[in-house]
């Protein structure tokens, strides 16, 4: 029989009892970090109650000490005269800090003054986990105990061994001995853990808290968690790769999402699925989510609505964003939203002058039918007046090249009139142009790595920490994932022959198919075995790359003219 694993502190959480606490105190020339300076830090680092280290130096302030803080701290102008700037003392306070969880009474001031001296002397502010003994103290104090949260009516509640005296370090050991003495009224409510602060500054309605008890059969692997209504309905679908550690987190963090809280409320429990890998547990999140609809997702809830590019079935065809799942021929994308849509129809009308009315024309023009002003422009051939003798059949044909992926007639016909515009520093209209041909060439993209994918079997392998992810897709789908130590072909092996046993007959999520690519193409991975002919074009050094790259890091600016020409 195999003895059960011990749990770890990422499996259970991290006890307060373990933790390390660095308390600090500052003296000031005044209550702003925008125009005072600091006189003095004190800090105690403490763990398991006991103190095993303490810091304290008097600052160099740079600047006059005002009489009415000499009267209230004791600290002279004399007494900092040789007392180090600021720059000298903070390597050695962030290096004492490390990563301990910072401690503060009225937490916002001391941390104003640290961050704002960071920054002004080139430190990067490390963003300690903060707790504000203020707020503890409104948990775990009476107002009968203690009218107010002063640090000195806090010291008389506690009985602190040490007087606060408004001097850093003084005050520093009182505030140390004040925050265990809170800490240890909170244990009987639950907060034994470093993950449960979170709850003392957004503290869960008790109503919420009284199910945290869910979690605590939950397995600390890898997968997706659904919760549960009263009728057994999925509220909401997420992933973790401890599902334990976060669904217990719903109920001791202080969780500020209305939603996820009216979704609390409701819940009555909660299911999970283990997976084999992260991206098995992101995909059948995406699957759940499709299926069930919960009511409570934000993210994926709408795939039907994804828009795409196509050519109308009519004599006289025109473009249109459409809403459908389908990525055969005719159809191009996805598009990264409709307006993206909008934009790429745009341009296409622009360099193939194919009609944008919306009228169902007759093979033979009407008696009397008159044009619109594009005609005249030569924005449109004009079917509606010219029928058949304006040879849009190959207009059309054009069109159907470029909704197929193929844009590269397009692209060489308006990006002159890209630098044209720029040169006569008509900055928006070539700033329109740009943006349309970014948004048809990243379409074009999808479309193409989308259905090289779905013409491939593949498994694939990429090491990650110390084991090894293999991974295998049929027709744009994940057909089975494994992690392993050793075995990889093995593993791969077994994942091709289940695969090729699959009758997959669905049309993939959008969504999973590029959750796929990104994994594939993330560096390290490696392709074991390929059925079919795999290529992978991404928006990189190729030739319309930079198009779309500078849609996405440059939207408003035109005039660079390395911004403005498409590379060749």
């Amino acid at each position: 029989m195999t003895a059960p694993a011990q749990a770890s502190l990422v499996d259970i959480g991290e006890p307060l009892s373990s933790t390390t606490f660095v308390v600090v105190d500052l003296e000031t020339t005044g209550a702003s970090p925008n125009d005072c300076a600091i006189t003095e830090i004190g800090a105690v680092k403490t763990r398991g109650g006991e103190v095993i280290g303490e810091y304290q130096t008097l600052v160099d302030p740079g600047m006059a000490i005002p009489p009415m803080i000499v009267a209230l701290t004791g600290i002279t102008d004399a007494m900092v005269t040789a007392a180090p700037r600021i720059h000298e003392v903070l390597p050695s306070f962030l290096e004492f800090l490390g990563d301990a969880v910072l401690v503060a009474h009225n937490a916002r001031f001391d941390v104003g003054f640290l961050r704002a001296a960071c920054t002004a002397e080139g430190y990067a502010w490390p963003h300690p986990e903060v707790v504000d003994t203020v707020t503890v103290a409104r948990r775990a104090v009476t107002k009968e105990e203690a009218p107010n949260r002063k640090l000195a009516t806090l010291a008389r509640v506690f009985g602190t061994r040490v007087t606060p005296n408004h001097r850093a370090l003084e005050d520093a050991r009182a505030t140390s001995e004040i925050l265990h003495g809170m800490l240890e009224r909170l244990a009987a409510f639950g907060i034994t853990h470093r993950e449960d602060l979170d709850a003392l500054r957004n503290p869960v309605p008790s109503t919420v808290r009284r199910k945290a008890t869910m979690a605590d059969r939950l397995p600390t692997k890898p997968g997706v968690y659904v919760f549960r209504g009263p009728r057994g309905e999925a509220l909401y679908v997420g992933t973790s790769r401890n599902l334990r550690s976060r669904v217990k987190s719903y109920f001791t963090r202080g969780e500020s999402r209305r939603g996820i809280r009216e979704m609390l409320e409701l819940a009555t429990d909660v299911d999970t699925t283990v997976c084999a890998t992260e991206l098995e547990a992101n995909i059948l999140e995406v699957r759940m989510i499709d299926q069930h609809r919960p009511r409570y997702n934000r993210r994926s809830m709408r795939p039907e609505q994804t828009a795409w590019v196509k050519l109308t079935d009519e004599r006289y065809p025109r473009l249109s964003v459409s809403r459908s799942a389908s990525g055969q021929a005719g159809w191009l994308g996805p598009m990264r939203s409709a307006g993206a849509a909008r934009e790429a129809i745009s341009v296409l009308q622009d360099a193939l002058a194919i009609r944008t009315c919306t009228t169902r024309l007759p093979i033979v023009p009407r008696a009397g039918a008159r044009a619109c002003l594009l005609k005249d422009t030569g924005a449109c051939s004009a079917p509606c007046v010219r029928g058949e003798d304006a040879d849009y059949g190959e207009v059309t044909s054009a069109a159907g090249a470029a909704v197929d992926g193929e844009v590269s007639v397009v692209v060489d016909r308006l990006e002159s009139a890209v630098a044209a515009y720029a040169e006569s520093l008509d900055y928006e209209r070539a700033r329109e142009v740009r943006d349309g041909l970014s948004s048809l060439i990243d379409g074009a993209i999808r479309q193409q790595r989308l259905r090289s994918l779905r013409a491939c079997r593949i498994v694939a392998v990429r090491r990650i920490d110390d084991r090894w992810d293999v991974i295998s897709v049929a027709s744009g789908c994940l057909t089975g994932s494994r992690r392993v130590e050793s075995g990889v072909w093995n593993a791969a092996s077994e994942l091709r022959d289940q695969a090729a046993d699959l009758d997959l007959g669905l049309t993939p999520l959008i969504e999973e198919q590029e959750l796929i690519l990104r994994w594939l193409e993330a560096p390290g991975t490696r392709l074991l075995y390929v059925d079919g002919e795999w290529s992978s074009p991404v928006a990189g050094p190729g030739r319309y790359g930079r198009w779309v790259e500078a849609r996405r890091s440059d939207r408003d600016t035109v005039g660079d003219t390395d911004r403005r020409r498409s590379p060749r």
